[in-house]
């Protein structure tokens, strides 16, 4: 029983082939390409003040230096999101589950805004591994913890996006192998499993909306940290 909960996070492969580059690639043949119906297209209009919106939130904070981080967010929010709903269909793969996948995605990410700021400000990038007024003995130890912290923020982006995705999935899984198991026995209960699961599901489909716009909202913070 523990393994086939967790087949459904292995790679799928296709005559020893991995196909996660396919599933990679599938979310953008999804989204329709501007034409000359912007009026007349509601998918179109819709798609359109969905990213405006999300555009206009994320670099609300942020100066003109990170504007042009526009398309890189903007476009990483729309991927994850694509990937993370299109995971809850019934016998589809979900990438975002892979924790290399989300640390591929994290890592660099988080690399250019620190290298950004070590090019643009490095006193003012180098003076957030000390606070302003540090005693003396501790200062060494800050340094380390500080260090340490800004080094763990790419892995902590990583895993919260695969726990909580794969929390979700197993979640799912058991409770839908509760309600098949319980229909012959005890029917009452096993609707009452079903409609559990029914918004359990609508649960899931927030969270994989809310987990991609933190991941991007996470990496326009450290941005802001560092422009």
């Amino acid at each position: 029983m523990t393994v086939s909960l967790f087949d459904q996070f292995m790679s799928p492969t296709y005559l020893g082939i991995p196909l996660l580059a396919l599933a990679l690639t599938l979310p953008w043949v999804l989204y329709p390409s501007p034409s000359a119906r912007w009026l007349n297209n509601r998918l179109l209009t819709l798609q359109s003040w969905f990213i405006n919106r999300f555009t206009q939130q994320i670099l609300m904070p942020l100066g003109l230096g990170g504007h042009k981080w526009a398309l890189i967010l903007t476009s990483l929010m729309i991927f994850l999101i694509t990937l993370n709903i299109l995971g809850l269909l019934p016998y589809t793969f979900t990438p975002t589950t892979q924790l290399s996948l989300n640390l591929g995605l994290a890592v660099p990410l988080w690399l250019a805004t620190v290298l950004i700021g070590l090019r643009n400000q490095p006193t003012a990038a180098l003076g957030h591994l000390l606070p302003e007024g540090t005693p003396t003995p501790l200062i060494p130890v800050l340094i380390i913890i500080e260090t340490i912290s800004l080094f763990i923020r790419p892995l902590a982006l990583g895993v919260r996006l695969t726990a909580n995705l794969t929390a979700g999935h197993l979640l799912m899984q058991l409770t839908s192998t509760a309600a098949f198991v319980l229909l012959s026995m005890m029917p009452t209960v096993a609707i009452l499993t079903t409609i559990l699961l029914f918004l359990l599901t609508l649960l899931e489909v927030a969270v994989a909306m809310i987990q991609a716009y933190v991941f991007v909202l996470l990496l326009s913070l450290y941005l802001q940290e560092n422009v």
